[in-house]
């Protein structure tokens, strides 16, 4: 059973499996949402990249409740979801399970994705802010997207609620492959986010049941 772990979150999650690059990364998400039932942003993607590379990290409560980490990778928003969503701890390596690629502008999205649509449920702002790249190899930094195709992403976060660096490392073991999130050794490490604003969105400052109360789909 242990083996077919990452594969049963997949289907609990319902977040999908990633499709194939296309010449636009965001037909996979397009595809799956209504745009005219769904408040959620059609977008496009970004041509020029940010001065400051931006990250957010979005509160889900789907079928089950879990956490998006996207960060700005090539003009869009490179996703993972965090069943057990991110930790300060150095001691934990959470699953992340890679998603659709997301536009640029879902990382201002809060609200209710009405039900029957796809990833029905309250989304929260939960984290945002800047990243910076700190992956270096031989002493020379290495790209975004190449670190994304190598599997070995370390980024330095400066968010409302996490700060310092993270990695993301793809994992593999006969018959899958997963990636894992953990939080590196530093000055932030092993520091609790204080209780009065951890489930509190970093947008609006509502909890989930306030954000929840937006649904408009009815019964």
């Amino acid at each position: 059973m242990k083996s077919l772990f990452p594969l049963l979150l997949i289907l609990i999650f319902n977040v999908g499996t990633v499709m194939p690059k296309t010449k636009n990364p965001l037909t996979s998400y397009q595809k799956k949402r209504n745009f005219s039932q769904t408040p959620e942003p059609a977008g496009k993607v970004k041509k020029k990249q940010s001065k400051k590379l931006i990250f957010v990290i979005h509160k889900h409560a789907a079928r089950n409740m879990h956490y998006d980490v996207r960060l700005e990778i090539n003009g869009v928003l490179t996703s993972w979801a965090i069943p057990k969503g991110p930790s300060t701890s150095t001691r934990v390596r959470h699953l992340a399970i890679p998603t659709e690629d997301h536009p640029m502008n879902y990382a201002k999205f809060e609200g209710v994705i009405p039900k029957g649509q796809y990833g029905a449920g309250p989304v929260m702002i939960w984290d945002t802010g800047t990243y910076t790249n700190i992956k270096k190899s031989d002493n020379k930094k290495v790209s975004m997207k190449e670190c994304l195709k190598r599997g070995t992403i370390e980024v330095e976060l400066h968010g409302k609620k996490l700060n310092g660096a993270y990695a993301l490392i793809r994992t593999k073991a006969p018959g899958k492959t997963y990636w894992l999130l953990l939080k590196m050794r530093d000055a932030y490490a092993n520091k609790a986010i204080p209780a009065t604003i951890k489930e509190r969105s970093a947008k609006s400052g509502r909890t989930m049941k306030e954000i929840a109360k937006d649904d408009v789909s009815g019964d």
